[in-house]
Formats: structure tokens, sequence, C-alpha cells
């Protein structure tokens, strides 16, 4: 009977070494679904992987392929971590009930308030400014000033911009109902209709290179597209970002409208901890030095630089508007958008 009892306790205490062994093997990875598809960002994971022995499986899809995707999965999903374009799709996601609030000293003394989420749900992790690119062949600086001022008649059949399906050009009418409300929004709606040099395609990179070809004299686009551009493999798409300038509309007043690349973690992160661990360091003054450097965004952790080709376009004041405001007023953008005939 002993015999027995000796045996029966060592066996449960083998299967007990193996379960926890299980959970520790478990808890050493970390599901990141994330539509941003960058070498600095697979340069980050692999230096996380390297420093903190968590391995980064990664899901590449649309935005909101993606989101979709974590709505069928429901509870069995696998993500611990959702990184997306834009704070209108963080804010959906949020809206979804997909991410769960966090508590991170490190990202709350980090992440600049306007930047993330009220309820700590989602966290910028770079910066971008939506700015105004011109032909300085047609164009002199002194004659642009702000985005509503794009809608005087000056500007006819001169604008090049991406479609309103576009989530950037969703945000940005955003962010302008929120600080001129509806009214104003549907004007300008209209007035950039009135002024599009030819009916919206393409994505940013398209409508600099077809102001480049003169069809249209100014574009508006998200600033970290010139710097890929200017530092493309491709010797065309040098030669064209190097032909345009940059504007930094609404200095005299509320400031260029900035929008965000952004994380949370998933609902139902298997890997809580390690998903915490890699958005804070995704956070760090190394991490966000390789987002600036090789992505030319503009970081979040303000003791960060922005890189040498974004400090030469000089300084400018930013919209702080807070960044759930994009998010909050989408809907009605799209509703502006459609009434103002912009396809």
């Amino acid at each position: 009977m002993k015999k027995y009892i000796v045996i029966l306790a060592l066996f449960t205490l083998i299967t007990s070494c193996k379960t926890e062994k299980k959970k520790e093997t478990k808890q050493q990875e970390v599901t990141v679904y994330t539509h941003r598809h960058y070498e600095s960002d697979k340069e980050l994971f692999a230096q996380f992987e390297k420093e903190t022995g968590v391995k980064v499986n990664v899901v590449n899809a649309k935005a909101d392929e993606l989101i979709q995707k974590m709505v069928l999965e429901g509870d069995k999903s696998p993500a611990d971590v959702l990184i997306t374009v834009d704070a209108g799709r963080l804010v959906r996601a949020k809206d979804k009930d997909l991410l769960q609030p966090i508590s991170s000293k490190f990202l709350e003394k980090t992440i600049p308030s306007h930047l993330k989420d009220t309820d700590n749900k989602w966290f910028g992790l770079t910066q971008r400014a939506r700015i105004i690119v011109y032909n300085p062949e047609k164009v002199k600086a002194e004659e642009l000033s702000t985005y509503e001022d794009l809608t005087n008649d000056k500007w006819k059949k001169r604008i090049l911009i991406r479609s309103s399906g576009n989530i950037y050009n969703q945000s940005l009418l955003a962010s302008i109902i929120a600080n001129e409300g509806q009214e104003k929004a549907t004007e300008w709606a209209k007035g950039i209709v009135k002024n599009m040099a030819r009916n919206p395609k393409g994505n940013d990179r398209d409508q600099v290179k077809v102001l480049v070809a003169g069809e249209g004299d100014i574009a508006i686009v998200n600033s970290y597209y010139i710097g890929k551009m200017i530092n493309s493999k491709n010797p065309k798409e040098v030669e064209v970002g190097n032909k345009i300038k940059i504007f930094f509309p609404n200095q005299k007043d509320r400031g260029t409208h900035i929008n965000v690349s952004g994380v949370g973690v998933a609902k139902y992160a298997p890997n809580k901890e390690n998903a915490i661990k890699f958005i804070e360091f995704l956070a760090s003054k190394d991490a966000q030095k390789i987002f600036a450097e090789s992505n030319y965004e503009y970081p979040v952790n303000e003791e960060v630089e922005p890189s040498d080709l974004l400090k030469s376009w000089g300084g400018f004041k930013k919209d702080t508007l807070s960044l759930t405001k994009l998010g909050e007023n989408n809907k009605k953008a799209v509703l502006i958008f459609d009434r103002a005939g912009w396809r």
C-alpha cells in the first residue's frame, strides 16, 4: 500500500511539473495581429524576441479584416495584441469590445494623453501628420495657410486627394467636425470637391506622382509617405519625392492634423503579461528611434527626436485634439462626404 502511495505521489508530481512547464512555454509567446507591413516593425519584433525570449507570432492582414477576424473568433481568438493604423480604427475596435484596459505606469507616463484612449484600451505608437505638398514651380508657400483655405476659388481644379472611403480623410474631416462643427465641416468637404483636379483615385503616393506629372498643383497626404518616397529603392519615387515641397497647415490656430498608428491588448489575450511587455517595448526610446529613423514617422515618446529628414522639414504646431474624437465623429464624416459628392 505504501509503495502504491509513493508511486502515486511521484506520478502526481511529474504530471504537475509537466503542466507547469506547458504553462511556462505558453507564456513565452505573444500573438500580434497587425496591419503594418514595414521593415522597422520586423526589426523590432526580432529585437523583442532576442531581448525577452518571448516568441512573436505575427498575423498580417488589412486593418478592417483583422477587426472582423477578432469579432468572428470571439473568446477563442489567439490574438494578444492588435496593431492598426488610424485612431478611427482603434476607436472602432474599442467600440466592438475587442480590447481590454491595461495598467502600465510606463505607458501612462510616456504616451501623451491626447494620443491614447481615455480608458487605456489603446495607445498611439507613431505619429503622422496630414500635410499639404505642393509643386514649387506653380505654388508659393506664402499662398498656403489652412485646410479651410483650400476651399478658396483660387484652388479650383488644383487639389489632389484620395477617396472619401479612405480612413485618413475620414479622420481629417472628423477633426474638422470636432474643431469647427458639422456646418463648417460640410462646407469644407463641398469646397474640396469643387476644387479637385480630378476624381479621387489611388493612394497618397499616387497623388504626389500625379502632382509632379502636372495634373494638379497641391495634394493632401500623410507625412511619412514623403519620407519613404525620398528614401525609396525606386529611383522614380526618389525623383518625385525630391521635386515637391512640404507645408504644415493651420500653424496660426489649432495646428496640423495628427493621426497615429496604435496598439491595444486584445480582450481575450491568452498572454496578457507578454502583451503589455511587448507594447511597453514598442514605446521605449530605442524602439521609437527605429520607428522614426526607418519609417519616417514622428515618435510618440517625447524623449525621442524625429529623424534628420523630418527635422529638415522644420518643427511645427500639432493639433492636440484627443484622437478619440476621430472615432467618435467617423460616421458623421462619412455622411458629410456622401452629401458633398466626394467619391
